[in-house]
């Protein structure tokens, strides 16, 4: 029983490829609707952020060895977090004339983000660097391009593709020290509410409901900061 429930993990985590399958399709339509792209995104990371924790709960290591759980979590993850996110960018324009094919600057730095040794510190619940969070991008890429034009979208993505492979912690949120990780999960709950609701209109959605969705970005990025200045001076406290 214990390595059937264990199996049922790794398919699990596996159902990820059908709606980022469906995403890549609805990117390479003739008539392609953003929104329902981030719709099929959002399921995805859902699959992503319940996964986790159940491998932990079932124990997958133990009694579904043969399979590498994590290899098939940052496949999936870069298709549906990194590569197809991009390419929507790319496809509906919202880069400036002759520069869409830089996006392919930030999937690089993504493919060396996955594949950094240090990529994902689970023991102090920290990302290496930006972690990829090119859906996030993409889908306020919309919504800035409809504001103020494509070169702030280009300039955002160039940072963000920087940061990728730069030094910096940003907090793994289902692995984040209480009370911190129920204020963070409690939160993104919250959020997607609102990007769903976002979606409607997308992307072209009330000026409110968008300042409001980006209060929980604001705070990740603060609690990011916060924790790992913390865990810094936490350390140089134990070596003296």
């Amino acid at each position: 029983m214990n390595s059937i429930k264990a199996h049922a993990v790794h398919c699990l985590t596996a159902s990820g490829i059908i709606p980022a399958a469906l995403a890549m399709r609805e990117v390479a339509a003739a008539d392609c609707e953003p929104s329902i792209v981030f719709l099929y995104l959002l399921l995805t990371t859902l699959i992503d952020a319940i996964d986790g924790p159940l491998a932990r709960r079932f124990h997958v290591k133990r009694y579904a060895d043969t399979i590498d759980g994590r290899t098939i979590d940052d496949l999936l993850d870069y298709l549906t977090f990194a590569f197809i996110p991009l390419m929507l960018v790319w496809r509906m324009n919202w880069m400036p004339d002759g520069l869409g094919w830089t996006v392919t600057f930030a999937m690089a730095a993504s493919l060396f983000g996955f594949a950094h040794r240090d990529a994902k510190d689970e023991t102090g619940g920290f990302f290496r660097g930006f972690p990829s969070y090119w859906n996030i991008f993409a889908f306020y890429a919309g919504i800035l391009y409809t504001l103020s034009g494509p070169w702030q979208v280009a300039i955002l993505l160039w940072i963000l593709a920087g940061l990728t492979v730069a030094p910096v912690r940003l907090i793994y949120p289902n692995l984040a020290p209480r009370p911190w990780r129920l204020w963070l999960l409690s939160g993104a709950g919250v959020w997607a509410c609102l990007i769903l609701a976002m979606l409607y209109d997308y992307p072209h959605p009330p000026i409110g409901l968008t300042l409001a969705s980006l209060i929980y970005p604001a705070f990740y990025v603060v609690a990011s900061i916060w924790l790992a200045a913390r865990a810094v001076t936490a350390a140089k406290r134990d070596i003296s």
